[in-house]
């Protein structure tokens, strides 16, 4: 069993970061699709190497810049998968045109004023809520990967795709039940192991927030796309750095 645990964290890891990971054999939609499950796992691990890094550059050059340089190491070690997918998204979702056009939209390679936006807020709500979440910040630096890719099986499992064809269709034609059990299992863990009351509360406004937010762009799309998955990623750690932060902000954690 933990031979298959670490075959599957490991084909996520390979997916979802830059990080190199021997001993995996060529990748696989199918592999990676049934590494779905390890998916927040992925996020802790990817949480933990930014904690370090935030731990790292505070104590050499103090909050703000400890802050950003956590928030650009996020990026780096995700080689910007889900911040390519906001922008995308935002790009897609705030034009004016018709869906079929949004969806070509989303496929185009360039970034447009709305998907600029939208990616420039995004960086900059995280390193604004990381300062936030003072020596804390750290905890909040680990749940929120582990919850952003919480909320996208939400998304993948909840949610219709958009077209035929592509990574994001595979993920939800394939994905189990009990593959959104164990990660929803991975993700309340985590919240209360690193943020107790205040970590069951940010899980549930993620929760909420994809929800809302992947309602507004099937309405909008038809359907939910591997840009949109990545944009419920970082919507969702947004709001958990957004909800620890006022936690911290107001004495209350």
């Amino acid at each position: 069993m933990l031979k298959n645990l670490y075959g599957r964290l490991a084909e996520a890891l390979r997916f979802l970061t830059i990080l190199p990971i021997p001993g995996t054999p060529a990748m696989s939609e199918i592999a990676l699709v049934r590494a779905m499950a390890t998916f927040p796992l992925a996020g802790a691990l990817i949480g933990g190497l930014v904690a370090a890094t935030w731990w790292g550059a505070t104590w050499l050059w103090g909050g703000p810049a400890g802050a950003l340089c956590a928030v650009l190491t996020w990026g780096a070690l995700t080689s910007g998968l889900h911040l390519d997918g906001i922008a995308d998204s935002g790009d897609a979702l705030f034009s004016w045109r018709s869906r079929e056009r949004k969806l070509e939209i989303m496929k185009d390679s360039r970034i447009g004023t709305m998907g600029a936006l939208a990616l420039i807020g995004v960086v900059l709500l995280k390193w604004a809520f990381v300062l936030t979440c003072g020596p804390l910040a750290w905890r909040a630096l680990i749940l929120a990967p582990i919850l952003g890719r919480w909320a996208n099986l939400l998304g993948i499992f909840w949610f219709p795709a958009a077209a035929e064809g592509g990574l994001g269709r595979t993920f939800r034609d394939h994905i189990r039940r009990s593959d959104l059990g164990w990660a929803s299992g991975s993700a309340v863990a985590g919240a209360v192991l690193l943020a107790g009351w205040w970590g069951g509360l940010a899980l549930a406004v993620v929760a909420a927030t994809t929800v809302i937010c992947a309602q507004a762009m099937v309405r909008s799309l038809g359907g939910l796309t591997g840009d949109t998955y990545g944009a419920l990623c970082e919507i969702a750690e947004a709001v958990t750095l957004a909800v620890l932060g006022a936690a911290v902000t107001h004495g209350a954690w």
